[in-house]
């Protein structure tokens, strides 16, 4: 029995033009009343995604959301922490280091904030143009401090030229940090081990769910921890091959109500 739906935003329960269709509201409504939970695990910050929570009625007592592709594991309605993982300072000027050499544009997620870092002069982030609700600052290497919340470090840039770069990544990063790609022209550093599944496994605990009874939906690299995870993990039609190679189910595209697809045929039935 299914006891918590997990759903990535972007490529799945958005469409492409950033909605929820009624569909899908429906039917994650059916679910909720039904005692299921549902979770948004999601690569944002809390602050991104309040309007679609509050769309989705998940902003009760007792509603959780899984933000930092599983750094956060946060209350809806409260925005208090069940468990957080950052980068520390020192892990942030290695990978200052890594994005001077390539060079690929810094942005560094604290909270509500963005900090924006001189790395790449001649490639301009278009991180400010995915995401409009964090507020934006610009930063120096030498200024940081060991006291700042570091949730993570994207580079969000021409797809082609990111593809690029990310051949030139050495080993030893991919090593010493999650490293992948939650959209296609993004690209996002996490602490090692923290994934979605990983923050699945914390609010999991909390809940005394376990693995089993969870269904998650997902289309892109950060969604396939969770994917392999759960009880049952469903990908998008529109997602990537990984992603489908290791999913149990294929259910419909983001432009065709596929999470209701997959919630009607796994949760409600």
């Amino acid at each position: 029995m299914i006891k918590l739906v997990a759903i990535d935003l972007d490529g799945t329960l958005l469409t492409d033009a950033k909605t929820i269709s009624n569909k899908n509201k429906a039917v994650l409504a059916q679910a909720k009343a039904q005692g299921v939970k549902i979770v948004v695990c999601t690569g944002r910050p809390l602050i991104a995604i309040g309007e679609y929570l509050e769309e989705l009625n998940l902003v009760d007592q007792g509603d959780y959301s899984i933000t930092f592709n599983g750094g956060l594991i946060q209350k809806n309605n409260t925005g208090e922490l069940l468990g957080k993982t950052a980068l520390n300072l020192e892990q942030v000027q290695d990978i200052y280091k890594l994005f001077t050499q390539l060079p690929l544009p810094m942005d560094i997620l604290s909270d509500a904030r963005c900090l924006q870092l001189n790395t790449a002069p001649e490639h301009v982030s278009l991180y400010p143009t995915m995401n409009k609700k964090v507020t934006y600052f610009p930063a120096a290497i030498e200024d940081l401090t060991k006291d700042t919340l570091y949730n993570k470090v994207v580079a969000a840039i021409d797809v082609d030229y990111l593809d690029e770069k990310m051949a030139e990544i050495p080993a030893e990063y991919i090593e010493r940090y999650e490293v992948c790609k939650t959209r296609p022209n993004l690209l996002e550093f996490m602490p090692k081990g923290v994934t979605k599944a990983y923050g699945l496994k914390v609010l999991g605990e909390e809940l005394d769910i376990d693995a089993s009874e969870m269904l998650t939906l997902g289309d892109e690299a950060n969604d396939l921890p969770m994917i392999e995870y759960a009880g049952i993990g469903v990908a998008m039609e529109n997602a990537t091959d990984d992603v489908k190679a290791v999913a149990d189910y294929i259910t419909g595209t983001n432009q065709a109500d596929g999470v209701a697809q997959a919630i009607e045929k796994f949760v409600l039935n």
